[in-house]
């Protein structure tokens, strides 16, 4: 008689049958985190259920081909894609959005919490060195791929009353005018470290008054004069109205598993980030090169 336990859990043995794999890839895989499956005792033990979504999964219109969560890097012209998106499909799938910064953003890709990451990690030029080297942090790298969203400024954000304070950014850092950072683990936060230690500067010289968790977050914070300074993007920057002082130039891309990149709605949101409605509001929020979008621009193979 089949025991609750063996219609809900199967050892590395059963997945292996069941998989039609080796039994010591099943162990590689899931000590990987490619297989979903927990340890008991020293024992794996992988739920069924989950066992038969991860196969579906992994077909290019499988079960969950009709909803796409996006986490990582902030970004309000792919926020503003998204909502077009999801008011193009409507009740048929579902797309969402939650930014965490870049770091933190691949660690919930790791482990399957989320579809896409969205990422900037220093200059675009050291882009193929920086991002590749972030992925391959992550076991899981050798089944992404990396996708090039968009290229765009980064710099000083203010209101439009302080800019002048920016004509002398050395006198500026000196003065305890207030700063907003991001948290560790944020692009904003790598850009604002890196132009501070050129600047001879760390952040506990300046006058930090608190951290935002998004660049949007940031820039309300600016706006509502809880600040006079912070970093972001451009597009950030012309959202809220701030002014902006760039101080460089960043690649912004999507990171997924290679069965992701097949999906509809992802392929639907990089149709829709090439549309003239898309390309007029990135010339309105000011920063963005969209030349590339869709583009795969690193895979394991």
């Amino acid at each position: 008689m089949t025991t609750e336990r063996e219609n809900l859990f199967m050892n590395a043995k059963e997945v292996a049958e069941y998989l039609d794999l080796n039994e010591k890839k099943v162990y590689a895989m899931a000590n990987e985190q490619q297989l979903p499956g927990t340890k008991v005792t020293g024992k794996w033990l992988f739920p069924k259920p989950m066992i038969d979504r991860w196969v579906m999964e992994s077909c290019h219109f499988g079960m969950l081909s009709d909803r796409l969560i996006i986490t990582g890097s902030d970004d309000p012209l792919l926020q503003w894609v998204i909502n077009r998106l999801g008011r193009r499909i409507e009740s048929a799938g579902l797309v969402n959005y939650c930014s965490t910064g870049s770091k933190l953003g691949l660690n919930q890709l790791a482990r399957g919490h989320a579809d896409v990451c969205a990422m900037h990690w220093g200059d675009e030029a050291e882009r193929d060195l920086r991002h590749t080297a972030l992925l391959k942090r992550h076991p899981q790298f050798k089944q992404w791929v990396m996708v090039h969203a968009c290229s765009r400024d980064y710099g000083l954000m203010m209101r439009s009353d302080h800019q002048h304070l920016c004509h002398d950014l050395t006198e500026t850092l000196a003065l305890r005018y207030r700063w907003i950072a991001r948290q560790e683990g944020a692009g904003a936060r790598h850009h604002f470290d890196n132009w501070l230690a050129k600047m001879h500067r760390t952040s506990t010289d300046i006058n930090v008054v608190n951290t935002a968790y998004s660049e949007r977050e940031l820039a309300g914070m600016i706006a509502r004069g809880e600040a006079e300074f912070g970093m972001g993007c451009q597009g950030i920057a012309g959202e809220f109205g701030l002014a902006f002082v760039p101080l460089g130039k960043e690649s912004f891309d999507l990171v997924m598993p290679q069965g992701v990149y097949f999906r509809y709605l992802l392929q639907q949101l990089f149709e829709l980030m090439q549309t003239p409605d898309t390309l007029a509001f990135a010339q309105r929020l000011g920063g963005y090169d969209l030349s590339g979008c869709g583009r795969i621009i690193w895979s394991p193979s």
